[in-house]
């Protein structure tokens, strides 16, 4: 990996929502939905769905540093979703859903603490996202790669992720792909 090449990987409730989003942004070289945090060597979109496993759905994010940085990851990240909700998201409830960053380097790891610290000062409810080193990631299964773009008209997509999407793209519009 060149040393602008960097990992992230992040939960935030359903994985479809915010690998929906960060295929939009500049810089991101690749989006992967999956699995990581938990005990199963061999998980699957139905075992973590029971909140058994351990596992969280995340996005595993490839990125170009020169173009966009971690920390406006993080800031992006803190935006698609609720970081005071424990192991939820909306409707989404269980483990699986929870708010966490696997930190990659120390790096991350100092910013990921730095920001939630700064976010914790605007919002008067705790921040509960977990912040824990990156561990074994899983791929989801092929039909969850990309969802919402190629399922825009699906009932979950079309009520929950386009308004979600919109606001994502309002805000960060200067960051997106064209």
């Amino acid at each position: 990996m060149s040393s602008a090449k960097q990992v992230t990987t992040f939960g935030g409730g359903c994985f479809w929502c915010i690998d929906a989003a960060f295929r939009r942004v500049n810089g991101v070289l690749n989006v992967s939905s999956g699995y990581t945090g938990g005990e199963t060597n061999t998980p699957t979109y139905q075992s973590v769905c029971t909140g058994t496993t351990g596992h969280a759905e995340v996005v595993k994010i490839e990125f170009d540093s020169a173009i966009v940085s971690f920390e406006r990851l993080l800031a992006m990240f803190f935006t698609l979703h609720d970081a005071t909700q424990l192991n939820r998201q909306g409707n989404d409830i269980g483990t699986q859903y929870r708010s966490v960053v696997y930190y990659h380097d120390d790096a991350q790891l100092t910013q990921t603490n730095e920001m939630i610290a700064q976010l914790q000062n605007h919002v008067s409810e705790p921040i509960v996202t977990e912040v824990s080193p990156a561990t074994t990631y899983y791929p989801a299964e092929h039909y969850h790669q990309d969802y919402y773009n190629e399922n825009p008209q699906q009932g979950y997509c079309s009520i929950l992720i386009a308004p979600k999407l919109h606001k994502f793209e309002t805000v960060f519009k200067e960051f997106l792909t064209e």
